[in-house]
């Protein structure tokens, strides 16, 4: 018996064999450098076990789903940042590269069998049609979201401006209620908060590097300028990048004219350029610190390596996340685009910042550590010493302690999250975001609700004791020391009660920042985080001992 080729895979194959031809004669203009034939040879075998799958694969192939997913692993195997994406997926990618989408703007999360609101944006549909941080998301338009994944539920909330959905929810003290929105233009903003934190120090919080992000600092600072500010804090813990001429744009408000700010350098000799400040600056002297953290990254480790390398600014904080990767974004076909990463970049003194091991090897894998001996040191403007491949290491680094096992497990379980939406129902209004604090009744309170809950957890000395315990038994000295190591895990092992006083501070913290944020939004999230930041602090003093501001770069 002879299978006959459907009539649609033989024009699938000649248009294949076309493209190929045509491939055949690009290549060796285009990629001269490149193997035509094993290129060539590869997508013929690619088309050939496509077209094997769709004619004798015993089910019926999910063709676009084989092809999403054949494209996500090849891309995987070169680094995180190369990306498709689909058509059904330019949302996102509009929200990533100009923070606009058409939505009803809200952060969401996944709690359970199903997804919440956890926090509306200010001024935007969500807010403005009455929906809460805390409300349980039911059914959207009618079609349940019970055990659907959080990304489904964001997809299902966006749409075009205009378009209107209604979402069933539950609401703690107040059972369901079904609430219309009409979806608009969401801009999330790249300046969340701006403001002056005494009579002297400007601060500026960046979230993002959209295409506004630039014009946004530039109008935050002028703004401050005319309310007295002789120094400024800018805050880019947390800050993942975007658009790198944003990066550019943002240290030309600090530094002179036609100043090297980063050089990109790819294979193909194209994406070899220098970026240079293109306008006058705003200011050239005004006293200046960054704040970055493990999540700086990208366009913020370009200010931040920038500044630091032209000794224009003091960076506070800890070593940034090290992604010296530039990326370009290409529209295919069918409506999709492809995100590429096309060269690494190079701050002025000469360094890249990319951790060497950035492939996304494992699911959660973190970037390894360089080793010292690969490591090359380079001169700052004023001859002080920094290093690449690390990210960027601030001048000073503040030590944060690590949060506490109970602190992070009470985190985890969203015990914090639901304990704010219980005490918003109970408290109408709040102190201002400066000023709330919990009392000591109300920390009562919310520990009767923690040890109300189900959870287990253990601390690190646990731990620590059940493994010398395993060694001893192993080498036969444990009979001896049972009843001093018996005492010592009764010590150690976790008490939620006695654990909840112990790590008082560090709790209220969190919780009363997640509080202020049901009423205040991300603006008084901010203001709140003020009253308790170490970094900012250190920050603070820097800006105002001058002496120290100088010496620290090497004035």
């Amino acid at each position: 018996m002879k299978f006959q080729l459907k009539p649609v895979l033989k024009i699938k194959r000649s248009f294949t064999l076309l493209f190929l031809t045509v491939l055949i004669s690009l290549s060796s203009q285009i990629h001269a450098q490149s193997n035509g034939f094993e290129v060539i040879k590869n997508l013929e075998l690619l088309d050939q076990i496509y077209q094997h799958l769709d004619m004798y694969y015993v089910d019926e192939p999910q063709t676009g789903t084989l092809s999403k997913t054949g494209i996500d692993a090849m891309l995987k195997a070169l680094d995180p940042y190369t990306v498709f994406y689909p058509e059904s997926d330019i949302e996102d990618y509009k929200m990533m590269t100009t923070g606009q989408y058409g939505g009803i703007g809200a952060l969401i999360r996944k709690l359970d069998e199903y997804t919440y609101i956890a926090e509306p944006y200010e001024g935007n549909p969500a807010q403005q049609s009455g929906l809460c941080a805390g409300d349980k998301i039911i059914s959207i338009d009618g079609k349940s979201m019970q055990g659907v994944a959080s990304d489904d539920v964001s997809s299902a909330l966006k749409g075009p401006k205009g378009t209107t959905i209604v979402v069933e929810v539950e609401r703690e003290g107040e059972g369901t209620k079904k609430i219309s929105i009409t979806r608009d233009e969401i801009k999330l903003p790249d300046v969340p908060y701006s403001g002056m934190l005494d009579n002297e120090v400007g601060y500026i919080k960046l979230n993002s590097f959209t295409q506004t992000a630039a014009a946004d600092v530039k109008s935050a600072f002028v703004e401050m300028q005319t309310k007295g500010m002789k120094s400024l804090v800018l805050d880019l813990r947390g800050n993942g990048g975007g658009l790198l001429i944003e990066a550019v744009k943002i240290v030309n408000l600090f530094v002179k004219k036609d100043q090297v700010v980063v050089t990109t350098k790819g294979r193909v000799s194209d994406e070899n350029y220098v970026y240079k400040t293109q306008e006058q600056p705003l200011d050239l002297n005004i006293p200046l610190t960054i704040l970055i953290d493990g999540g700086s990254a990208s366009a913020s480790e370009i200010v931040a390596g920038s500044i630091q390398d032209l000794d224009r600014g003091v960076i506070v904080g800890n070593t940034s996340f090290g992604k010296g990767l530039v990326q370009r974004t290409y529209d295919l076909k069918y409506g999709s685009k492809m995100k590429l990463t096309i060269a690494k970049y190079y701050t002025p003194s000469g360094r890249c910042v990319q951790r060497l091991e950035y492939y996304d090897k494992e699911t959660d894998d973190k970037p390894q550590e360089v080793p010292d001996s690969l490591l090359k040191i380079f001169k700052t403007q004023n001859g002080r010493d920094v290093i690449d491949g690390r990210g960027i290491v601030p001048d000073f680094e503040v030590e944060l302690p690590e949060m506490s096992r109970l602190t992070a497990t009470i985190y985890a379980n969203d015990l914090i999250f639901k304990y704010a939406t219980r005490y918003k129902t109970q408290h109408p209004e709040i102190a201002s975001a400066d000023k709330f604090e919990l009392s000591d009744t109300e920390y009562e309170d919310f520990k009767k609700f923690v040890l109300s809950q189900e959870f287990t957890y253990s601390t690190a000395s646990e731990e620590m004791l059940k493994k010398m315990k395993d060694a001893a038994e192993e080498e036969g000295f444990l009979t001896d020391a049972q009843t001093e190591y018996d005492a010592l895990m009764a010590k150690v092992v976790p008490s939620k009660e006695r654990d909840l006083e112990k790590f008082k501070s560090e709790i209220k913290m969190l919780l009363e920042n997640e509080i202020v944020s049901r009423y205040y939004f991300q603006k008084g999230r901010a203001v709140n985080s003020f009253r308790k930041d170490e970094v900012l602090e250190k920050a603070l003093e820097i800006l105002k001992d001058s002496k120290q501001y100088n010496t620290i770069l090497g004035k």
